[in-house]
Order: C-alpha cells, then structure tokens, then sequence
C-alpha cells in the first residue's frame, strides 16, 4: 500500500512538472515559459544593447567571457543614475535645509556652522548662488552634527517623514519617489540574470538605505557616507571596553567617518564587497574612479561602464549643453553614454509632470 501512494504521489509531480501539461489543465498543450519583457520604458539606443549583449555574454557558459556568478557584482551611483537629483539639488542637501531652517523641532538649536551650510543650500536653490569650495565636505560635516542624537530607527523615520513632503518642481510625485523607471528596470534584468546589485553612493548610507527599501534593495547592499555610530548608554567609552545592554539603542554621532566620493568609492567597494565590480552606473565625475576600477587592470572580467545624462530640459530639470559635453568626454574614456532625452521613453512613475520651481516668499 505504501509503494502504491508513493508511485502515485510521482506521477501526480510529474504531470504538474513545467514541461509537461499545466497542473489542472484538459489541454494536451506543454507550457511554454513567459519570456520577461524588461525595458519598457526604454527606447532602443546604443546603450541598452550594449548592455543586453554584454549580459547574454558574460552569463552563457559556452562564451569565452563567461562570468561565475558570485562575480557578476555591478555598482549603481545613487543620486542622477537612480534618482532625480535636481528637485532642485541633492535629497539630502534639501533635507539639511529643512532640518536647520525650518523644522520647528531643531531650527533654533543648530550650530552657526551648521546654520551657515543650510543657509548656502537655500542661497543655491532659490538664487542660484554658487556653493562655497568644498560644499560636499562641508555638507558632511554638518549633516553629521544636525542628526546628531537620533537612533536608527529615529533617523529611518526623519528621513521618511521628509521623503514623504511633495517634490518642488514636479506634480505627482513626492522626495522620495523620483526614481527612474528605465534604470529600476536595469536592477531587475541584472538581479534576474544572477548579478548582485550594490548601491554606492555619496550620500548618507542611512537615508539611501531608507529611500531604497521600497525598490528592492536591500540594507547590506547599500555603501555610502557615514557617521560613526554608538550605543545610547555608551557615552565616552570606546567600544571596545563598553558593552552594550539588552535595552539599550544605537545612536547617531557628530564624527564624520567617511564622505563617499571619487576614489572613497573604490575603497569602500574593495573593503564592503571584496569583489571588482564586473558593471559600474553613474552620472557624473565622481563616480568616475568607480567606473575605472570596473574598466581597469584590477579586473579579471569583462567589464562595462555606463553614464547617465541629464539632457531632457523638457521632461526634466536639466542643463543639457552641460550634459552633452559630459557625454561627449565620457565616451572618450570608454564608457557607454545613457541619454534621458534619447533613451528613455518614460522617466518617472505615471502621473509625474515636470514644474516650475516654487519657493515660499
């Protein structure tokens, strides 16, 4: 009795197997598998078959370029390759800018310094004053000491609580939904073809981590600028002698450890991931360091590198005369040139309009 359920426990597997009929079915007919349909928000252009034919290399075993899979490592920039970075600037310089100049909660605490580069963000946006020398460093700086205090999941909500206010120069969407689509597509072709995607960027790992989550990636594949952290009964003592209790929660300092640019890029990488990153996104100079630790003699692999421009002034803010000199120098270094204008068919989620900026009087 036993081997009769067994024999017939197989043939009930069998018949539900995808190359036999569908499980359920009358119809005589073997199941055909979908074929994923995955840049839909892509035109046909240089860049997308560059990328597609590269992938179909490097991921069939029979090619002199095949890559194993615990290689098939690929590093996305955030801000410009991810997310729209001019509503109007950086997602965490206007956040800064909110924090020390308007919220009700901190705006009269904040250090002069502090004050001083929220105060620069404002003048940028709103009169086009040029950012002092430096303003990534300084941003850092203060950035640390404005979030200074907060735990982790205090700092997750802040950021939420802020990604959640309408976009200034858009209709229909908000901070933290400008991602875009043709590029979350790119995620999703890589992770469906074994690739491991990373996110390395000069912003800070925590708010990336927290604008990221609804997408996909996850908290340890994402690498950016940090703070150091300690426990919250911690105080003075090292680490290294305290340890933490039961109750006790993890809390922002003001010591900036590492702003996440140009070559900080490539360490990170060499020290989070341990890999050579065989595919390497960006937009702009300072992910070029990245790019070329991908392209260089440290790799083993086929490689590739992509940069995205900001040349579509009509359904985006965007500066193109600048984007297309960047283009133009970009190709010269070998990297293959995204166009937003050319090659995307649609930018942001449905229902996005591109709109003046609007600034309180």
């Amino acid at each position: 009795m036993k081997k009769n359920m067994i024999w017939m426990l197989a043939a009930i597997l069998f018949a539900c197997s995808p190359v036999m009929m569908s499980c359920g079915s009358s119809e005589d007919t073997v199941q055909t598998p979908v074929k994923k349909e995955y840049f839909t928000h892509w035109n046909s252009c240089e860049a997308l078959t560059a990328l597609k034919q590269y992938v179909e290399e490097v991921t069939n075993p029979q090619s002199a370029k095949y890559i194993k899979p615990d290689d098939r490592i690929a590093t996305f920039d955030m801000d410009g390759t991810l997310v729209a970075e001019l509503y109007p600037t950086y997602f965490e310089y206007l956040m800064l800018e909110y924090r020390v100049l308007d919220d009700p909660d901190y705006r009269d605490k904040a250090p002069e310094d502090v004050r001083q580069a929220a105060q620069s963000i404002r003048d940028f946006v709103r009169q086009g004053t040029a950012l002092p020398d430096g303003f990534d460093m300084i941003h850092a700086r203060a950035a640390a000491k404005a979030y200074a205090g907060m735990t982790v999941a205090e700092f997750d909500a802040y950021v939420k609580a802020y990604a959640a206010h309408p976009a200034n120069g858009f209709k229909g969407m908000k901070n933290g939904e400008g991602f875009y689509q043709p590029m979350l597509q790119v995620i999703e072709y890589l992770k469906d073809n074994n690739f491991t995607c990373y996110v390395v960027s000069g912003s800070d790992r925590f708010i990336c981590r927290t604008l990221l989550e609804p997408y996909g990636i996850a908290a340890n594949r994402v690498i950016g600028m940090d703070v150091r952290l300690k426990s919250s009964q911690q105080g003075d003592n090292e680490g290294v002698r305290y340890t933490m209790g039961k109750e006790e929660h993890l809390v922002r300092t003001d010591e900036l450890i590492i702003k996440n640019l140009k070559t900080n890029k490539v360490l990170q990488i060499t020290e989070e991931i341990g890999r050579v990153p065989v595919l390497s996104f960006g937009n702009s100079s300072g992910d070029e360091a990245m790019h070329n630790y991908c392209l260089g003699s440290n790799n083993t692999h086929a490689s590739a590198a992509f940069m995205l421009i900001a040349d579509d002034d009509a359904r985006d803010h965007a500066n193109r005369e600048k984007a297309l000199k960047l283009g133009e120098r970009w190709r010269q270094q070998g990297y293959h040139v995204i166009s937003m204008r050319d090659d995307f068919r649609t930018i942001y989620a449905p229902g996005v309009e591109k709109t003046d900026f609007v600034f309180p009087e």
